[in-house]
């Protein structure tokens, strides 16, 4: 089975709320769930923007991306950078690694915050814990 499709989101093409004016992440699920963490985006009087965490190098018992994204992410991340995507309609932050720590959520939003030109100063996270998740069955994404 094919990995979902990322499609590359230019930040110029996010909400100008983004860049201006403070905002919080949300986490809908805990980190621990795995390599996907469904989240939120929101800041005073605007709506709601989702925005998920992915961690690309989750490969058991397939990839959850392809090498190319794999690839492009680890290069962006070594440069400082973040990878920007839209996954199944939603804003994606794709990062390295196969799960979530508070510190790779915290470094991923600073670098979104520096990517729409906001200081890291501007965005707060919310996280949840979460339960341990088990290893996804073949076949599902």
């Amino acid at each position: 089975m094919e990995p979902v499709p990322l499609d590359d989101v230019d930040p110029f093409d996010l909400p100008e709320w983004l860049g201006t004016e403070g905002v919080t992440w949300t986490a809908v699920a805990g980190l621990r769930t795995g390599y996907h963490v469904a989240g939120t985006l929101t800041g005073e009087g605007h709506p709601d923007l989702p925005c998920d965490l992915l961690a690309v190098d989750e490969a058991y018992p397939e990839p959850v991306v392809t090498d190319l994204v794999r690839t492009r992410c680890h290069q962006a991340w070594q440069h400082g950078q973040l990878l920007l995507a839209e996954r199944q309609g939603r804003l994606t932050l794709a990062v390295p690694g196969t799960g979530f720590a508070a510190d790779q959520v915290l470094e991923a939003l600073s670098r979104l915050a520096r990517a729409v030109g906001a200081s890291p100063e501007r965005y707060a996270a919310h996280l949840r814990i979460g339960a341990e998740a088990p290893r996804r069955p073949s076949g599902s994404r």
